[in-house]
């Protein structure tokens, strides 16, 4: 029989339907990068795209020339753009605000055919920096609410461009998913007086049934409830609610456990592709009228990274409701990804 989850965090329900699901085999695909005949990220390729905002390159090294190993441009077609005012304004029962915003995007290496997972340790050190200085310069302007992290890795991601890239969005709201996340650690601190995701961590670490990989300061995990077949979270277990306040050890762990758990997924999947999202604090201005909005945030919010394997389409019961389905137990994708035979365990 099927079983229906309750995630506190998201807040929301899931189904797992192992008994309709495919077999884990069945999620090994072949996803063959798309051809691209010409890459404005490669080296060389520098003046082909908007002047660089930032970047990794040794000192007075002109900007906007070979030699580095992190580069940020804007995005040459954003969705939002940087100059103007909200200007927020009703429109009958609805309301509407000008597409302020940023959009950019971190070429994370010169090297067009790699992977986060084949990177140094440093080397992805150096872009974790990235993050973290990009971030908090964008947080510094007042009229942006929330600050988003994301990287599509391959053609099922929607990766048009293979070079290993993220990208970072900033947004003049809080949108529904981070606001719902925001609300119930809040929620959960305030009854408890304790972190949700400590809370949760524990709990997995007690159950160990979704535990990927643990090297003492992040456990990457399969979660209890999770929506989607394979879906990882990298949370460290140290509290802290802001990615731009992890120093130098940390992230190298970092590093460490991001390069291992998608060198799992790379064998386990034959190299899929994957959505990450990064999880944190959205900047803390004083918002007009709720002088207490922010004053637990670091006490009831903690960062951590998600991984979302792109293996299987939305089903209509997910369209029709809201509640996804997972047609792979979350317990069944963690001892996989250990390299264990889940049905030897059943």
């Amino acid at each position: 029989m099927s079983e229906i989850r309750w995630d506190p965090l998201k807040g929301v329900w899931v189904i797992v339907d192992r008994e309709r699901g495919r077999r884990l085999q069945e999620f090994l695909l072949e996803q063959p990068a798309p051809r691209v005949e010409f890459c404005p990220f490669c080296y060389g390729n520098e003046s082909r795209t908007p002047p660089e905002i930032d970047a990794v390159r040794p000192e007075r090294q002109p900007p906007d020339t070979p030699g580095w190993q992190v580069r940020v441009i804007p995005n040459r077609h954003p969705v939002l753009a940087i100059e103007g005012d909200l200007d927020p304004r009703g429109h009958g029962l609805y309301d509407r605000v000008n597409g302020v915003g940023a959009h950019e995007i971190v070429i994370e290496n010169p090297d067009h055919d790699r992977d986060l997972a084949d990177f140094a340790p440093q080397e992805l050190v150096a872009v974790l920096h990235t993050w973290q200085r990009r971030l908090n310069d964008l947080r510094r302007d007042t009229r942006f609410r929330a600050i988003c992290l994301f990287r599509n890795q391959g053609p099922l991601a929607g990766a048009d461009i293979p070079h290993p890239h993220s990208q970072i969005i900033a947004l003049p709201l809080i949108p529904p998913l981070m606001a719902a996340e925001l609300h119930n650690c809040r929620d959960h601190f305030s009854r408890k007086e304790r972190c949700l995701l400590c809370d949760l961590l524990r709990q997995e670490l007690h159950t160990e049934t979704g535990i990927v990989h643990d090297d003492g300061h992040f456990v990457a995990l399969v979660p209890y409830a999770s929506g989607r077949p394979f879906e990882l979270r990298l949370v460290p277990r140290r509290h802290e609610h802001d990615f731009v306040r992890v120093g130098e050890d940390e992230l190298l762990a970092l590093a460490e456990v991001l390069r291992n758990v998608l060198a799992r997924l790379r064998q386990a999947l034959r190299t899929p592709s994957y959505r990450l999202y990064l999880r944190t604090a959205p900047p803390q201005h004083t918002r007009f009228g709720r002088p207490n909005y922010w004053t637990s945030l670091a006490h009831d919010y903690h960062w951590y990274l998600e991984i979302h394997p792109c293996l299987a389409r939305g089903t209509g019961i997910e369209q029709a409701t809201g509640v996804p389905v997972n047609l792979v137990a979350p317990e069944d994708a963690a001892a996989f990804l250990r390299g264990e035979n889940p049905a030897q365990k059943r």
